[in-house]
């Protein structure tokens, strides 16, 4: 386990409980953190980079990267060479060479590589795929995505990697790339991108933009916009996506796009759907679902041949690359 932030600390217990899973260590280069995740992980070891634990740790299968963002994919890389799979938190790569990097050595190493896209576990979005893969949309027209949250100074330390263009990378790769994913895996592909973008409250905060308005086109037709923004006062505002299309219409909404707010289709009607997860609270302010139970199970039925991966690095790298695309207009 690389990384015992927040999220590094939630896989690292999820894969301790996990009957089929042990956890064989624990990375960070903090070491204050030692003696509370000892107390937490009896007889873990702990080392203080992903160098010296490839040289001198226990043998493992699986490497989970939740470092800084512009730390996975060297870190991802070294753990192919090194023989093991490797689970990337979102993102798997700030850029799309760097994504390809990670592809090209999962092949030439023959391992396997996950990339930590959890919202797909969401009653709601695997709802939406299979509503859409079924064809009862018809034509999909139009399609709108906001992301409106909370981020400020709570959240963006002085000091800190969060807010850096080097290590975050911006807004969408950091807390908006799992909507990015629901819109790629679900729609597909997007086109004729135009962007403007926004910073409203985090001058000093962050190197990057808080706010953007993107449109674009599907390439399976249709037309679609992205309105997001982490200058919401206090707390988050929702997380919704709108579909018009040829059959009717829907809207997956709430904070966390967390429930289906509206569905009116063609000679159908809307199931029950299991609850949705809580979101990952972090104090003052919240995250997306908090799904990765289900992925931690993915990857042990994977890497133990019962399973496929849900979310492959292929499919991570098309995240990297619409983003990339959607933030190369920032500077245009």
């Amino acid at each position: 386990m690389c990384g015992v932030g927040h999220i590094g600390r939630r896989h690292a217990a999820l894969v301790a409980r996990h009957e089929g899973a042990a956890l064989a260590a624990l990375i960070d280069t903090r070491a204050d953190l030692q003696p509370s995740l000892a107390a937490e992980f009896p007889g873990v070891q702990f080392f203080t980079s992903l160098e010296e634990y490839l040289q001198t740790g226990p043998p493992a299968d699986v490497l989970t990267v939740a470092t800084p963002n512009g730390l996975h994919a060297p870190q991802a890389v070294a753990g192919l060479r090194h023989g093991l799979h490797v689970v990337i938190e979102k993102p798997i790569a700030l850029h799309k060479a760097d994504a390809e990097t990670i592809v090209h050595t999962a092949l030439q190493t023959g391992k396997l590589v996950f990339g930590v896209m959890q919202n797909r576990y969401s009653p709601p979005a695997a709802w939406l795929k299979q509503v859409y893969d079924e064809g009862r949309l018809g034509q999909v027209f139009l399609v709108q995505l906001n992301c409106f949250w909370n981020r400020d100074a709570r959240y963006y330390k002085p000091g800190g990697w969060k807010g850096t263009q080097a290590l975050d990378g911006g807004t969408l790769f950091t807390q908006f790339s799992h909507f990015v994913d629901l819109l790629y895996w679900v729609f597909g592909d997007i086109t004729n991108i135009s962007a403007r973008f926004r910073d409203f409250t985090h001058e000093g905060l962050t190197e990057f933009e808080d706010s953007g308005l993107v449109t674009f086109d599907l390439l399976r037709g249709g037309s679609g916009t992205l309105s997001y923004s982490t200058a919401v006062w206090d707390r988050n505002l929702e997380s919704s996506l709108t579909v018009v299309a040829e059959r009717g219409s829907l809207r997956i909404a709430g904070q966390y796009m967390d429930k289906v707010e509206y569905c009116h289709l063609e000679n159908y009607q809307l199931p029950a759907l299991p609850p949705t997860s809580p979101a990952n609270d972090y104090g003052p302010f919240q995250g997306s679902a908090a799904n990765h139970v289900q992925v931690i199970e993915n990857v042990v039925d994977t890497v133990q041949r019962r399973s496929f991966a849900t979310t492959n690095a292929l499919e991570g790298l098309k995240v990297v690359e619409i983003i990339e695309r959607i933030y190369a207009l920032r500077s245009s």
